[in-house]
């Protein structure tokens, strides 16, 4: 996923505080190195908490932005079964975003604040929601690669230095693989049928293969955070090493459902066991996280449709708690 330089309140993430004395900060590693939780209520660095809110609240958004390209099949899924499947699957990614909001909140930033950042368009959220579902076979290749960058990327966070992070993501991590094998599951069953609907699942394939690799964020050597990230032990891996490990597992699945990543490049190294692939276009991922890809518009204006709509329901809760809170002083 992409990271900005700023953390939510427009400052460098970099930029120590005053207050932070050398001590604390070695201490502070001290327990980075020896793989304890930090929780809620210890001390950590500024940088520390503004990275996680970041992330925690990048992914947040990502989760809920991410409901709508597959909202977009719900009335149009082939089958009873398979609405059923797409909707239980829909639910889950509202369930992770809740996780997740929850997880950020304990770092001291309000849902409120959080949800106001993304419908101001402040906030970033994973380029990958930008990009259309044109076929139900763009539902299996979602759930496939999608889903399967998400996990590989995710997987290590259940292992993050942040308790409240680390304990949401064990979860999420398991839905998620749901997700992955029902997405895969759509593939196999198109690739098994017609010429007509193996040329669909291909094409899905075509679509969203380079676009699910920039799911990792940019190479090494022009990413912001990693290093720090991963010496904080946020993250385990870095972006190169988890898109590498995302290629080596996908490519065979492509081999077996009889599909081709649409890569020259893209063949296994004897020496190393390694897939190579080509170069990303990462002028496009750029484009699209500045918010000119295909449906960025469109992302955001459902998203704050939706956030209109429910005002009465959280005024009708809110009423509804003041109500309670009252009878319990009485």
């Amino acid at each position: 996923m992409y990271t900005q330089g700023l953390d939510q309140k427009g400052q460098p993430e970099g930029e120590r505080d005053a207050r932070e004395t050398p001590q604390q900060l070695a201490a502070f590693q001290r327990r980075i190195d020896a793989e304890e939780k930090i929780e809620a209520k210890d001390w950590m660095p500024e940088a520390y908490r503004r990275t996680l809110i970041r992330q925690i609240s990048q992914h947040a958004h990502s989760e809920i932005i991410g409901m709508q390209p597959e909202g977009n099949w719900l009335t149009r899924a082939p089958s009873l079964q398979r609405k059923a499947i797409l909707l239980a699957k829909i639910q889950d990614e509202a369930g992770h975003g809740l996780y997740l909001y929850s997880a950020a909140e304990t770092l001291g930033v309000s849902r409120e604040q959080m949800v106001a950042d993304l419908l101001a368009g402040k906030a970033k959220y994973s380029s990958i929601f930008n990009y259309p579902t044109l076929t139900w076979a763009d539902i299996g290749a979602v759930g496939w690669l999608v889903d399967g960058a998400a996990i590989m990327n995710q997987i290590p966070l259940c292992r993050c230095s942040y308790g409240p992070y680390s304990r949401a993501m064990v979860r999420i991590c398991k839905e998620e693989s749901f997700h992955q094998r029902q997405g895969y599951d759509i593939l196999v069953k198109l690739c098994a049928g017609t010429k007509a609907q193996k040329a669909m699942a291909q094409d899905a394939l075509n679509r969203w293969w380079w676009p699910s690799l920039m799911m990792f964020g940019p190479s090494d050597k022009d990413s912001m955070h990693s290093a720090q990230s991963m010496a904080w032990k946020i993250k385990r891996f870095s972006n190169d090493e988890l898109r590498q490990k995302f290629i080596d597992v996908t490519v065979p699945q492509a081999d077996f459902l009889g599909l081709k990543v649409p890569d020259e490049a893209c063949v296994v190294d004897d020496e190393t066991g390694h897939y190579a692939h080509g170069d990303i276009d990462w002028q496009e991922f750029i484009d699209v996280i500045s918010g000119n890809g295909p449906c960025n518009e469109q992302r955001l204006a459902n998203r704050r449709k939706a956030h209109d709509d429910g005002d009465w329901v959280r005024e009708a809760a809110h009423a509804y708690a003041g109500k309670i809170a009252a009878r319990a002083a009485a």
